[in-house]
């Protein structure tokens, strides 16, 4: 299979999903933050996701399941949020939730100038989703 086309510049997040819950993952945050699938990759084992890779809202999100035979183990670390600046920070999140995230902080009117608010994921990861007012 070819590598598909990924931006040459920038960050592109690569999140590690536990419990051999890749392949969940990736259906949910299609679902959820409208994710284009474009490419999802075995591991050699049959069963895991090497890596599957998603363009969400202009960007990337690439995803993978655990590999501790590899010291490749999974949990969002500390202090770290996938965020979005989206056209519509209330429907971006009101989406969100109905496909399963959790709300950690609602969408209110910032003082930056952003509607904002953040989400944790049904894997642990924490999301800022925002627009302008």
């Amino acid at each position: 299979m070819a590598t598909p086309e990924r931006p040459t510049t920038g960050i592109t997040p690569y999140v590690t999903i536990c419990d051999g819950r890749a392949a969940e993952a990736l259906e949910f945050y299609r679902r959820a933050f409208v994710g284009e699938l474009i490419e999802r990759t075995p591991a050699e084992d049959g069963q895991r996701r090497q890596q599957a890779s998603l363009k969400l809202n202009n960007g990337w999100l690439l995803l993978t399941d655990e590999f501790p035979e590899r010291g490749h183990t999974s949990g969002p670390p500390a202090g770290t949020t996938l965020h979005l600046q989206v056209d519509d920070a209330d429907a971006w999140f009101n989406r969100a939730i109905e496909a399963g995230c959790t709300i950690k902080r609602p969408v209110a009117n910032q003082f930056w100038g952003d509607r904002y608010g953040q989400l944790t994921d049904p894997f642990g990861h924490e999301w800022g989703i925002a627009s302008k007012r």
